[in-house]
Protein backbone atom coordinates (compact mmCIF):
# COMPACT_ATOMS: atom_id res chain seq x y z
CA UNK A 1 0.00 0.00 0.00
CA UNK A 2 1.07 3.40 -1.08
CA UNK A 3 1.44 6.59 1.19
CA UNK A 4 -0.82 9.47 0.29
CA UNK A 5 0.27 12.41 -1.73
CA UNK A 6 0.62 15.09 0.77
CA UNK A 7 -0.92 17.77 -1.40
CA UNK A 8 -2.08 21.46 -1.08
CA UNK A 9 -4.65 22.14 -3.43
CA UNK A 10 -4.44 25.89 -4.93
CA UNK A 11 -7.49 27.93 -5.58
CA UNK A 12 -7.87 31.23 -7.14
CA UNK A 13 -10.63 33.29 -8.90
CA UNK A 14 -9.71 36.96 -10.14
CA UNK A 15 -13.07 38.39 -10.93
CA UNK A 16 -16.95 37.88 -9.69
CA UNK A 17 -17.73 36.86 -13.57
CA UNK A 18 -15.45 33.75 -13.09
CA UNK A 19 -17.62 32.36 -10.73
CA UNK A 20 -20.70 32.36 -14.05
CA UNK A 21 -18.46 30.20 -15.89
CA UNK A 22 -17.68 27.32 -13.76
CA UNK A 23 -14.41 28.43 -12.03
CA UNK A 24 -15.77 29.58 -8.62
CA UNK A 25 -13.72 28.85 -5.83
CA UNK A 26 -16.55 26.35 -5.12
CA UNK A 27 -16.57 24.21 -8.02
CA UNK A 28 -12.72 24.49 -7.73
CA UNK A 29 -13.23 22.98 -4.66
CA UNK A 30 -14.99 20.47 -5.51
CA UNK A 31 -13.28 19.18 -8.39
CA UNK A 32 -9.87 18.65 -5.99
CA UNK A 33 -11.14 17.29 -3.36
CA UNK A 34 -12.80 14.61 -6.14
CA UNK A 35 -9.59 14.24 -7.79
CA UNK A 36 -7.92 14.23 -4.33
CA UNK A 37 -10.31 11.36 -3.47
CA UNK A 38 -9.31 9.11 -6.52
CA UNK A 39 -5.67 9.46 -6.74
CA UNK A 40 -5.10 8.82 -3.13
CA UNK A 41 -4.03 12.02 -2.66
CA UNK A 42 -3.88 13.66 1.37
CA UNK A 43 -5.07 17.38 0.94
CA UNK A 44 -3.04 19.01 4.12
CA UNK A 45 -4.30 22.54 2.87
CA UNK A 46 -6.84 24.52 0.75
CA UNK A 47 -5.15 28.04 -0.22
CA UNK A 48 -7.60 30.33 -2.17
CA UNK A 49 -6.16 33.66 -3.51
CA UNK A 50 -9.50 35.11 -4.24
CA UNK A 51 -10.14 38.23 -6.57
CA UNK A 52 -6.43 37.52 -7.25
CA UNK A 53 -4.84 38.01 -11.01
CA UNK A 54 -2.35 35.29 -12.72
CA UNK A 55 -0.66 38.25 -13.99
CA UNK A 56 2.29 37.77 -11.37
CA UNK A 57 3.26 35.36 -8.84
CA UNK A 58 3.29 37.47 -6.46
CA UNK A 59 -0.51 36.22 -4.85
CA UNK A 60 -0.03 35.92 -0.44
CA UNK A 61 -1.91 31.98 -0.38
CA UNK A 62 0.49 31.44 -3.57
CA UNK A 63 3.52 31.97 -2.27
CA UNK A 64 1.81 30.07 0.97
CA UNK A 65 1.67 27.16 -0.92
CA UNK A 66 5.15 27.18 -2.78
CA UNK A 67 6.76 28.08 0.95
CA UNK A 68 4.86 24.63 1.76
CA UNK A 69 6.50 22.53 -1.01
CA UNK A 70 9.94 24.47 0.30
CA UNK A 71 9.23 23.40 3.61
CA UNK A 72 8.59 19.96 2.63
CA UNK A 73 5.01 20.36 4.58
CA UNK A 74 3.46 19.17 1.03
CA UNK A 75 5.06 17.16 -1.88
CA UNK A 76 2.79 18.04 -4.17
CA UNK A 77 0.76 21.45 -5.67
CA UNK A 78 -2.70 20.66 -7.55
CA UNK A 79 -4.71 22.98 -9.62
CA UNK A 80 -8.05 23.10 -11.45
CA UNK A 81 -6.40 24.30 -14.30
CA UNK A 82 -3.27 25.75 -15.17
CA UNK A 83 -4.33 29.21 -15.70
CA UNK A 84 -5.79 29.28 -12.10
CA UNK A 85 -2.15 28.83 -11.07
CA UNK A 86 -0.31 31.11 -13.85
CA UNK A 87 -1.61 32.76 -17.52
CA UNK A 88 2.25 33.24 -18.24
CA UNK A 89 4.26 30.76 -20.04
CA UNK A 90 7.27 32.31 -18.63
CA UNK A 91 6.07 32.19 -14.71
CA UNK A 92 5.17 28.68 -15.36
CA UNK A 93 8.61 28.03 -16.64
CA UNK A 94 10.22 29.32 -13.59
CA UNK A 95 7.66 27.54 -11.50
CA UNK A 96 8.26 23.94 -12.97
CA UNK A 97 12.10 25.16 -13.24
CA UNK A 98 12.07 25.83 -9.53
CA UNK A 99 10.17 22.67 -8.16
CA UNK A 100 8.68 20.68 -10.11
CA UNK A 101 11.28 19.48 -13.28
CA UNK A 102 13.08 17.13 -10.25
CA UNK A 103 12.15 13.95 -10.07
CA UNK A 104 12.54 13.88 -6.52
CA UNK A 105 10.94 17.34 -6.24
CA UNK A 106 7.57 18.11 -5.42
CA UNK A 107 4.92 17.29 -8.23
CA UNK A 108 2.53 19.69 -9.83
CA UNK A 109 -0.60 18.00 -10.67
CA UNK A 110 -3.42 19.55 -12.41
CA UNK A 111 -6.89 17.85 -12.90
CA UNK A 112 -8.28 19.89 -16.32
CA UNK A 113 -4.97 19.15 -18.03
CA UNK A 114 -4.73 15.62 -16.65
CA UNK A 115 -0.53 16.61 -15.49
CA UNK A 116 0.82 14.98 -12.72
CA UNK A 117 4.91 15.27 -12.83
CA UNK A 118 5.62 11.84 -10.26
CA UNK A 119 5.71 10.63 -13.70
CA UNK A 120 8.23 10.92 -16.25
CA UNK A 121 5.64 11.24 -18.82
CA UNK A 122 4.03 13.66 -16.30
CA UNK A 123 7.66 16.26 -16.61
CA UNK A 124 7.81 15.71 -20.02
CA UNK A 125 4.70 17.62 -20.17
Amino acid sequence: MTTPTRTVAYLRVSTDKQAEHGVSLDAQRAKVEAYASLYDLDLVAVLVDAGASAKTLDRPELVRALAMLDAGEADALLVVKLDRLTRSVADLGTLVDRYFARQEGPALLSVGEQIDTRSAAGRLV
